[in-house]
C-alpha cells in the first residue's frame, strides 16, 4: 500500500508520522500521479505547527510541490499516462501517490530530474512574483538578496541576473556565498564579516540598493532600510529571522515602498499572473538560465518521517540571519529511486 507523511497533531516535525493509506478512486477529470520526489519548504514546517495562514483540518499531509509520473487518467484532457510532471498543491505532496486535477500539473522541464522539479515552483515562483510582479526590477538596478544561500534566495539571484540586475548576495557562510556566486551573483557579503548595510553602501558608492529581496526579516529587514536608494522597493518574502519593524521615517525619506510578496495568493486572486509566470520560468529552465539547487535527498522508508522536515525546521527557527536559510532539501518516497527524469 502507498505511504504518506501525516500530521495528526500540530507541533514540530518530530510529531509527523509515516503511514500507509488506501489509494483513492479517481473521479471523472482526475489524474493519479506516482510521486518520485517532494520538496520541503518553509511553509510546510509552519503549516504542520499550525503557524501558517492556511490551516488544514487534521489529519493532513504536508508538502506543496512534488514531481513524478502520471499513472492513471480518468477523462482528463491534455494528460496521458507516462507524462513526467511537476505537481503544485496547497498541501499533500509528502506521499507515494496523489490524486489531483490537471490544472495542478506542469510538464517537467527536459533539463530537470525529479528532485529539481520538486523544488522548482515554490522558490522560483516566489522569486519571480517578488522581483517582476511586485518589485518590477529593471536592467542595471542593484538588487540586494538576503538569505542568498537558500532555495528562494538562490532563485532570486538567478532571476535577478536574467533581468539584468547587479546582484549583491548576502549569506551566513562562505559555502553559501560560493553557491550564490556560481549562480551569477556579482558581489558577495558575509554577514559575520561586516555589517551588510555598510557593505552595500561600499559596493554602491553610497547610493544603496534599488530592490531588497528579504526572506529573513527581523534586524535584517530593519537594517535594509538603511542601505536603500531613492525609490527603493523592499520585498518582504518571509520572516525566518523574526518579524521586522519598518521605521516609517526611513521609508518616507527614501521615497521607498515596502511590498508583501505572496506568490500563491496572488495567482488565486489573479490566475492570469500564474500562466505568465509558469511560461516564463519553464522557458528559462529549458534554456538553462535557472535551475534549483538540491542539497540532499533521503528515502522516506529509510528514515523517520520527521527527519528531513526536522532538519529543514532547524534551519528556519527564528534565531537570526546566520541560521535563516539552507539550500533545498527533498525527500524521495519509499519504493522509488532517486532516478533522473527524462
Amino acid at each position: 500500500m502507498p505511504k504518506a507523511v501525516v500530521c495528526r497533531e500540530l507541533g514540530p516535525p518530530e510529531r509527523l508520522r509515516l503511514e500507509t493509506f488506501a489509494p483513492a478512486p479517481l473521479a471523472p477529470g482526475q489524474v493519479r500521479v506516482a510521486i518520485h520526489a517532494a520538496g520541503i519548504n518553509f511553509p510546510d514546517i509552519l503549516m504542520s505547527a499550525g503557524e501558517y495562514q492556511l490551516k488544514p483540518e487534521l489529519p493532513f499531509t504536508p508538502g506543496v510541490e512534488a514531481a513524478g509520473e502520471v499513472t492513471e487518467v480518468n477523462g482528463a484532457a491534455g494528460v496521458a499516462v507516462g507524462d513526467k510532471i511537476i505537481v503544485k498543491m496547497r498541501h499533500g505532496a509528502y506521499t507515494d501517490e496523489a490524486v489531483v486535477a490537471p490544472s495542478q500539473l506542469t510538464p517537467l522541464p527536459s533539463t530537470f530530474d525529479y528532485a529539481e522539479g520538486a523544488t522548482f515552483f515554490a522558490a522560483h515562483g516566489t522569486a519571480y512574483h517578488g522581483l517582476i510582479d511586485r518589485g518590477q526590477v529593471l536592467a542595471g538596478e542593484v538588487l540586494l538578496v538576503h538569505g542568498a544561500g537558500g532555495g528562494v534566495g538562490l532563485a532570486a539571484v538567478e532571476i535577478g541576473k536574467v533581468l539584468g540586475a547587479t546582484v549583491i548576495a548576502a549569506a551566513s557562510s562562505e559555502e553559501k556565498l560560493a553557491v550564490a556566486q556560481a549562480r551569477g551573483a556579482d558581489h558577495l557579503v558575509l554577514y559575520a564579516r561586516e555589517p551588510f548595510r555598510d557593505a552595500v553602501k561600499r559596493i554602491t558608492d553610497g547610493r544603496g540598493a534599488d530592490v531588497v529581496f528579504d526572506p529573513v526579516g527581523g534586524e535584517v529587514f530593519e537594517n535594509s532600510l538603511r542601505c536603500i536608494a531613492w525609490g527603493a522597493r523592499v520585498l518582504v518574502i518571509g520572516f525566518t529571522g523574526g518579524i521586522g519593524l519598518a521605521r516609517t521615517n526611513l521609508v518616507l525619506i527614501k521615497g521607498a515602498s515596502v511590498l508583501g510578496v505572496r506568490a500563491g495568493e496572488a495567482v488565486r486572486k489573479h490566475p492570469a499572473l500564474g500562466e505568465v509566470r509558469q511560461k516564463a520560468l519553464t522557458e528559462w529552465a529549458e534554456a538553462g538560465k535557472i535551475r534549483p539547487n538540491v542539497l540532499a535527498s533521503a528515502a522516506a522508508g529509510k528514515l523517520r518521517a520527521s527527519d528531513a522536515a526536522s532538519d529543514r525546521s532547524q534551519s528556519h527557527r527564528p534565531r537570526g540571519a546566520d541560521d535563516a536559510v539552507t539550500s533545498t532539501l527533498f525527500v524521495v518516497p519509499a519504493k522509488r529511486s532517486a532516478s533522473r527524469g527524462p
